[in-house]
């Protein structure tokens, strides 16, 4: 996620350090570096959290000397909560956030979570280098960014998932998997873009203006959700990824 998150942040003004033991690669005017020894004294306004929530204990703490006066730290890592963060960066102000992986193509939907003295020009500077990578949503507590979590962040495998098994039904009524994905991707992308745009009518109208009584349309959606099964799975799907995350605090 890191990565996907750099490819759109090279766009802004900041001046970028990378600190990566493995040396993997990075965009064109981002500065790498293998070792934190490498960057010495240096302060940052802001230092991002990019690690594994395991290895924070291990690898954070030594960074704490290098944030500038004012700054704060910007942290990706999900399930180690901004009150433990900060005390392990010397009482630092820590924001939170959790994108998802359409940051990569600078269409994500990332909540944002002002932590331990964090202030508004901190939230601020947060929201404007998240919004590179696609919208957000800021809340006011853990425990709402995890409910972010279980709708935004686990929610491209959810809807991957759904496509699939809709390409493998298409497949189902004799089309090859290149005539199912680009039916099936196309048919979800406009409908998406549909329902985006700023004067679009609620998604229940949309669903009731292709729904003809008697029609295809609606039979199929009596076959999909006539017995609630699909609104059920679904707030079921919402409810363990809340509850797991809440597991990883």
């Amino acid at each position: 996620m890191g990565s996907a998150l750099l490819s759109q942040w090279i766009d802004g003004p900041e001046a970028i350090t990378v600190v990566d033991p493995a040396g993997s690669e990075v965009p064109e005017g981002v500065s790498l570096v293998a070792d934190r020894a490498e960057i010495a004294d240096r302060r940052f306004d802001c230092i991002v959290a990019a690690v594994k929530p395991q290895l924070i204990d291990d690898i954070l703490a030594d960074y704490a000397g290098n944030l500038a006066p004012g700054g704060y730290v910007l942290s990706i890592a999900a399930g180690y909560s901004a009150v433990r963060l900060s005390k392990l960066m010397g009482d630092a102000p820590v924001i939170r956030t959790m994108p998802n992986l359409p940051a990569a193509i600078g269409r994500g939907v990332s909540g944002i979570c002002p932590g331990p003295h964090a202030t508004s020009a901190h939230t601020g500077h947060a929201e404007n280098f998240m919004r590179r990578a696609g919208s957000t949503i800021t809340v006011d507590s853990e425990d709402k960014l995890d409910r972010v979590t279980a709708v935004a962040g686990s929610g491209p495998g959810y809807v991957f998932e759904i496509a699939r098994a809709y390409a493998e039904a298409a497949m189902a009524q004799g089309f090859d998997e290149d005539e199912a994905r680009d039916m099936v991707l196309g048919t979800i992308g406009g409908a998406i873009a549909m329902a985006s745009e700023p004067s679009a009518a609620s998604l229940e109208d949309l669903r009731n203006s292709v729904t003809s009584k008697g029609g295809t349309t609606a039979a199929g959606l009596a076959a999909l959700n006539g017995d609630g099964g699909l609104s059920t799975r679904l707030h079921d799907t919402l409810q363990a990824a809340y509850d797991r995350a809440v597991e990883l605090r």
